[in-house]
Parts: C-alpha cells; sequence; structure tokens
C-alpha cells in the first residue's frame, strides 16, 4: 500500500460541490454558503485594500468567488495539487484570481510575497508529518506583518465527526485538535492573535434564531470548526 501524503482530489473535481452538499445537508446549509461564511468572517479583521492573497488549497476556486464579491481590491492566487480542480476554478473567469496547480510543499514564488495567506480545511487531508513544512513555507512567503488565516474541522465536535466519517472524500482524513494547530504554528515563528471556535447551530428550523449566540461562544471547543489568525 502507498504511503499517503496528500489526498487526490482530482476524482471529486466535477462533483466536488454537489457531494459536499449532500454530505452536510443536516446542517441545513450548502457547501457554498461555509465558504462564504470565512471569506465574511474576514471582514472582522481585513479591509478591501489592495493586497496580495494567497489561497492554499483553494479547490474549485468557490473561496475566491466570495474574495471578489467583499473583497474586490484583492489579488488573489489560487494554488491546489488537484490540476482538474484547478481547470474548475479558472472556469469561473474571476477577474481577481490566478490559479496555479502546485506541488503542495513549495510555493514558487520569492520569500514575502503575500499579505494574507488563507487556509481552509486542508490540513486534515495532509499526513501529518508534513504539517511543520507547510507551515514554515507559508512564514516564508508571508510579508512581515502578514496574516495566516487557517480553518480546520473540530474533532470534538460530536456531529462534524459523523459527517467526515461519512463523506466519500473524507475517508482518509484525520482531523487536528486545535492545540496540536497553535503548537504548529507558534513553532514556526508565527504569533496567534486569534482562535474562535465556530459553527455551533443548524442553519435551518428554529435554530436559525440562536445563530447570532454563535458569537459569545467562541471560546468553547465544541463549535462544529475553529480557526486561527496568525502574524508574522
Amino acid at each position: 500500500m502507498n504511503e499517503r501524503t496528500f489526498d487526490d482530489f482530482d476524482e471529486f473535481a466535477d462533483s466536488y460541490r454537489d457531494i459536499h452538499s449532500a454530505n452536510i445537508k443536516l446542517s441545513g446549509a450548502d457547501s457554498l454558503y461555509f465558504a462564504e461564511m470565512k471569506v465574511r468572517l474576514l471582514q472582522q479583521f481585513e479591509n478591501d485594500e489592495s493586497i496580495k492573497v494567497l489561497d492554499i488549497g483553494c479547490g474549485d476556486g468557490a473561496t475566491e468567488l466570495f474574495m471578489q464579491r467583499y473583497f474586490s481590491n484583492w489579488s488573489v492566487n489560487g494554488v491546489d495539487i488537484s490540476e482538474k480542480s484547478i481547470i474548475k476554478a479558472k472556469k469561473r473567469g474571476l477577474s481577481n484570481a490566478i490559479f496555479s496547480v502546485y506541488n503542495g510543499t513549495r510555493v514558487p514564488v520569492q520569500d514575502e510575497c503575500f499579505d494574507i495567506v488563507f487556509v481552509a480545511g486542508v490540513l486534515h487531508h495532509v499526513e501529518y508529518k508534513f504539517h511543520s513544512a507547510i507551515v514554515k513555507e507559508i512564514f516564508r512567503i508571508l510579508k512581515k506583518g502578514g496574516r495566516l488565516y487557517i480553518f480546520e474541522h473540530n474533532p470534538f465536535n460530536p456531529i462534524t465527526r459523523y459527517l467526515v466519517n461519512t463523506c466519500v472524500f473524507d475517508k482518509d482524513a484525520r482531523l487536528l485538535k486545535s492545540n496540536y494547530t497553535s503548537r504548529l504554528l507558534l513553532k514556526s515563528g508565527l504569533k496567534i492573535k486569534e482562535k474562535h471556535f465556530i459553527i455551533f447551530f443548524p442553519r435551518k428550523g428554529v435554530f436559525t434564531r440562536l445563530i447570532f449566540l454563535e458569537k459569545y461562544l467562541q471560546w468553547l471547543p465544541l463549535g462544529g470548526q475553529y480557526f486561527l489568525r496568525a502574524t508574522k
């Protein structure tokens, strides 16, 4: 059996959004909803200024679709190891985004190129022994004062674990505890500014009335996902 390195999404490139939306139907929202939610969350910390952004593991470019909507002055580069996903991303025809395939370890740019690096739902698809090298590469390409936003599933949330265990493209996923991810960033030399837990309630029915409470629960390590904001 070959050693797992990075999960291959080429076979799911054409159907990723449909599969994902069907898998998370229990949440009351579709795949694009959560892509947009993450970008909108950035509005708490970032302005629509002319900066350079890198999205590692951009997939089919859904994140860039919303970055163009909410941060039209950003210049975004999206990279992914899945060639078929990059082809899908390019077909979106976004004016502020460039998409390219990369090898999963080294981004072919000079040091300190980007103001922001965005990584959403990627590391649990990567063998643990490669995590440190990926974060060190992020440190290399971030400008001084640059920001990293990293989103991951929370293994302490039982619904998250169920959704991951029943999703065909998550069959090899290994979820990261938030403290592990924090230590990973700190060891690279990054400084953690925020750690928030998000997505506590379904996005349907009576639960929609409770979503406003999530901003008060960001400290509670039971949300479906978490994100870290770190600076160089």
